[in-house]
């Protein structure tokens, strides 16, 4: 890569663009894995926290739904006051987060300070791909760097799954969060001495956190809502009055949203049809691949009787199979365009995820584990980059980060609802077929299956959505796609989206 010449504080320097991409890889590697490193202790903290079954749950929701409704005002954010001021804040909350988390002795403090390090990650996320797209200007380099921050996030999944099963091993689940503390420090003294601050004059000079506050509001209380028919059934009062509530405030964000003058996000942007198609399929994979995770954290746990260590280096294969996919997926798009690799990456996910549907209740780790979940691993990696790429097309300069943060909600958005409406489904099937006698055991592996058949449905929904991309990329390559961004946006996406070892438990709202 190349050497690019910014200026620092008080005077000129070179810096390597390696060193640059380092850093943004660096934020985004803390990022993913703070998700899946909490995901394994979730057994130690309930029984510490003393959390119940269900309230446990929001250990990771809290940080996934606010860390959703605020990367919109994140990437507006890094447009207006600067990438590297936005990264350092970013970091920095995400780091103080991590300490008071790691101290917590209550079942509040420790929700708190997920919601928190869910705001931190929102500022943080796209300020590392605005570093990289405002860096790597070049079509073809800025394609590779993007692989290459794509590849780093999701080893970040992969370090989390194993080093959360090494550390309340051996130590205590607060480490996990206490381990995040040095990684930050460092990244904050080095961000200091090598980002150079740019920011958008052209970026509207307000804020919409009247919109992030609707949107945040709106998609807690249709999650919470939809975990909650677990327990009360969907025609209760106290299932459906949130889930209301979560569409009238969705609804009204939309109508602020096309009414003020700096919306958080333009609707202008969804005419775009690269734009449009590209967040469908981002949201129907996302509600796919994410609760897929969580179901198989489940089995190899609840069926197979793995301890939290070794159901994380269980998924390893899948965690390294997303690099290697987001690898060749961001070096073939000249050959093959956008659309047919996201297409053909919904359509391998889908069919390892149905093959997945199939588990038995006492199965084997190579034939009904890690051959489909390799199988859906590599659909993934291989249509990550090509997402980002379609749903970044055509975005002007001053919806830079914007564009990023769209697409990274698209993707978190649509975990959070998959994972809690296909909680739903599994519940149900279970519960139904325990009344007509079924063995527990069977039952609860019958839930899991009908689920992630489920999850095979919507991954297939996503590769059918993906059809409808304009054919970007094939011929000229990256250039097609990178040069129509006038920012030069390139990212948005992570393969945040990595397996990880979550603790039993259903999805639902503190309890």
């Amino acid at each position: 890569m190349d050497t690019l010449t910014v200026r620092s504080h008080p005077g000129t320097r070179a810096v390597p663009s390696w060193a640059i991409l380092a850093v943004a890889c660096l934020g985004q590697f803390m990022v993913i894995l703070d998700v899946s490193i909490v995901n394994v202790a979730l057994p130690s903290i309930r029984h510490d926290l003393d959390f119940s079954e269900t309230g446990l749950q929001w250990v990771v929701n809290s940080y996934t739904i606010v860390f959703a409704g605020f990367l919109l005002l994140g990437g507006r954010a890094a447009d207006l006051f600067g990438q590297r001021r936005l990264f350092l804040l970013g970091l920095g909350l995400f780091t103080g987060a991590s300490l008071v988390g790691g101290f917590a002795q209550s079942q509040g403090m420790l929700i708190a300070a997920r919601a928190a390090q869910g705001l931190g990650g929102a500022v943080l996320s796209p300020a590392t791909l605005t570093i990289i797209t405002t860096t790597f200007r070049e079509p073809a380099v800025r394609a590779r760097a993007l692989g290459t921050w794509s590849a780093v996030a999701g080893a970040g999944g992969a370090a989390g799954a194993l080093a959360g099963g090494i550390l309340t091993d051996l130590i205590s689940w607060r480490w996990i969060l206490f381990v995040n503390v040095p990684i930050g420090a460092v990244g904050l003294i080095v961000a200091r001495l090598l980002l150079t601050e740019t920011r958008n004059e052209d970026a509207p000079r307000r804020m919409d956190f009247v919109g992030a506050v609707l949107v945040t509001g709106g998609l807690t209380a249709f999650v919470w809502g939809l975990v909650d028919t677990d327990t009360h059934g969907w025609g209760s009062v106290s299932a459906l009055a949130p889930i209301l509530v979560g569409v009238v405030l969705l609804a009204v964000f939309m109508l602020y949203e096309s009414r003020v003058k700096a919306p958080l996000v333009p609707l202008r942007l969804f005419r775009s049809r690269s734009v449009s198609a590209a967040n469908a399929a981002m949201f129907c994979i996302s509600m796919a691949i994410f609760p897929s995770w969580y179901f198989l954290s489940l089995y190899v746990q609840n069926s197979l009787g793995y301890s939290p260590l070794v159901a994380g280096l269980v998924f390893l294969p899948q965690t390294f199979t997303i690099i290697v996919g987001a690898q060749v997926g961001s070096r073939v798009i000249a050959r093959f365009g956008v659309r047919t690799l996201v297409a053909a990456g919904g359509l391998i996910s889908s069919l390892g995820l149905f093959w997945l549907g199939q588990i038995p209740v006492t199965g084997s780790y190579i034939h009904d584990l890690m051959l489909p979940s390799i199988l859906t691993a590599l659909g993934l990696g291989v249509a990550v980059t090509p997402i980002t790429l379609a749903a970044t097309t055509g975005v002007a300069r001053s919806d830079a980060g914007l564009a990023s943060g769209v697409v990274n909600t698209t993707r978190q958005v649509g975990g959070s609802i998959g994972l809690a409406a296909l909680v739903t489904l599994a519940a149900n099937h279970t519960r139904s077929l325990r009344n007509e006698g079924q063995a527990a055991a069977s039952a609860l592996v019958a839930g899991y299956g009908r689920a992630l058949e489920a999850a095979a449905v919507l991954a297939l929904l996503g590769a059918l959505a993906a059809l409808a991309l304009p054919p970007l990329g094939r011929g000229g390559g990256p250039a097609d796609v990178a040069d129509r961004t006038d920012s030069g946006t390139a990212g948005g996406v992570s393969t945040g989206e990595t397996p990880t070892s979550v603790a039993p438990g259903p999805v639902s709202r503190p309890g």
